[in-house]
């Protein structure tokens, strides 16, 4: 090789630095910006889990401690006080309040709970399994048709609590002395793939208390 190429590759070689140092000051900030972006968001994610799992902990510890009161007024009293840090175990705190409340004999103090927790923005299980036992716990004030009408929006195909609320009409039923309509919807409850072992057998002995004949569940539909 010539002196002459080398010059010019060393040339070449040093505007092609030259090229890349200027690119690099136009356009390296991007870079830059680029890795704290990502360490700081890394550092953010573990600080908030951190944070999320402590108040977790912390709301966790207030509810067993309200919990460990021996009696049920005390309890409930404890419950209402104890400083949750993760709002989403509100439901919970007002359905253990609401147990302590009716274990405290104040029926009309849990049903108020509960009614309170069916309108919150909470989950659909929730809800419902709120107003289903905001229900039971007026059963002593509220009249059958009332509470006829509550179970039976409860009782709708989809909704969380349906087979339990429909176990509820079936009494109402008995109640009123409609025998074949509570052994009808007895046997539906009986014959449905989703309800609980412990639901279909409900259904079933009481099927045969009111003098009728419980049906089977078809062939390998059980449990699914």
């Amino acid at each position: 090789m010539s002196d002459t190429d080398s010059f010019i590759d060393e040339v070449t070689e040093e505007v092609r630095r030259d090229a890349l140092f200027a690119q690099f000051r136009r356009y390296g900030w991007i870079a830059v910006v680029a890795v704290v972006a990502i360490v700081g968001g890394a550092t953010w994610n573990e600080y908030n889990k951190s944070q999320t799992a402590s108040a977790a902990q912390a709301t966790g510890d207030a509810l067993l401690f309200a919990l460990g009161t021996p009696e049920a007024s005390e309890q409930a009293a404890a419950l209402q006080n104890a400083d949750l840090q993760s709002s989403d175990a509100e439901i919970v705190r007002q359905l253990l309040l609401s147990a302590a409340q009716l274990d405290a004999g104040d029926a009309e103090a849990a049903a108020a709970t509960l009614n309170a927790a069916a309108t919150t923005d909470v989950d659909a299980v929730y809800k419902d399994l709120a107003a289903f036992k905001a229900v039971l716990a007026q059963s002593d004030t509220l009249s059958a048709q009332d509470r006829r009408i509550a179970f039976e929006a409860l009782s709708a195909p989809g909704r969380p609590m349906a087979l339990f609320a429909s176990e509820q009409i079936a009494l109402l039923e008995i109640e009123a002395g409609n025998t074949e309509a509570a052994i009808t919807r007895l046997q539906t409850i009986s014959l449905d793939a989703g309800a609980s072992a412990g639901l279909r057998q409900r259904a079933s002995q009481l099927i045969v208390a009111l003098g009728g004949e419980p049906e089977d569940l078809p062939a390998g539909t059980e449990g699914q």
